[in-house]
């Protein structure tokens, strides 16, 4: 493959092991490859390896914060960020090699997302873009506790291939990171967000109409309904979180 391209691959993990091996395998055509390792308890250090010499074990601090620190270890400035659950295509990976990158900062790569198995075109996930390749130098990332985001300064533009998703490979998957996911969105949100019997009420029939209707998750079948069904669960959890730290910080 020709490359005119160096490109540093950046990848946060954490008991990953599942994953992080098909992950590299897909980004081995990088000019260097960067895994920062929060303190797993599993192979995932071990299987990266590997893979790369460049391994890092850094205590968590958060997913902004994590991904400054692998970014700051880059010795390119063009960066890709994927996470352990993401593949880059062979169509990607040669575009990204070939394309001339000098006229953009930053570029948006469409995510391909598959639930248990079957890609999802419904529930805003069938034209879900992310900005994952970017100059290091004009970059910065948001400090949200939880779907932290790349800013970059300058024009950015968007990729003609795209990567995949296998977030949830199966339901109990699916409900740790829902758990996950709705302390950090409650923690972020506790002291800007009111909740009372009103909105604990109607906001999550609300969230799953508007996944399964409005965002047209109905046109993957029972699939779409689960995915809104979690939807509404992760909102809903949200909300009891909130309930719970403003009574902690009361008492």
């Amino acid at each position: 493959m020709h490359t005119q391209n160096k490109i540093s691959v950046v990848i946060i993990t954490g008991n990953e092991e599942n994953n992080i091996k098909d992950c590299l395998k897909s980004v081995k055509w990088a000019d260097e490859i960067i895994v920062v390792d929060s303190e797993s308890s599993d192979e995932t250090a071990k299987i990266a390896k590997e893979f790369t010499d460049k391994v890092f074990i850094h205590k968590w601090d958060g997913y902004s914060a994590q991904k400054t620190y692998a970014i700051s270890l880059a010795k390119n400035d063009w960066i890709l960020s994927i996470d352990a659950d993401e593949r880059v295509s062979d169509e990607l990976a040669k575009e990204i090699l070939e394309k001339d990158l000098t006229k953009h900062n930053g570029y948006f790569i469409k995510r391909d997302n598959f639930f248990l198995g079957k890609l999802i075109r419904g529930c805003g996930w069938g034209n879900d873009l992310q900005l994952r390749l970017f100059k290091k130098s004009e970059t910065k990332l948001s400090d949200r506790m939880v779907h932290e985001k790349f800013i970059v300064n300058g024009s950015v533009s968007e990729l003609k291939n795209s990567f995949s998703h296998y977030s949830y490979q199966n339901l109990n998957d699916a409900f740790i990171k829902i758990n996950n996911y709705s302390t950090l969105e409650a923690n972020e949100k506790a002291d800007k967000k009111t909740v009372n019997l009103f909105t604990l009420l109607i906001s999550p029939p609300i969230y799953f109409l508007h996944h399964f209707i409005i965002r047209k998750g109905f046109i993957d079948g029972i699939y779409g309904a689960i995915i809104s069904y979690m939807h509404m669960i992760t909102k809903l959890q949200v909300q009891l979180k909130i309930i719970e730290i403003k009574k902690n910080k009361r008492s």
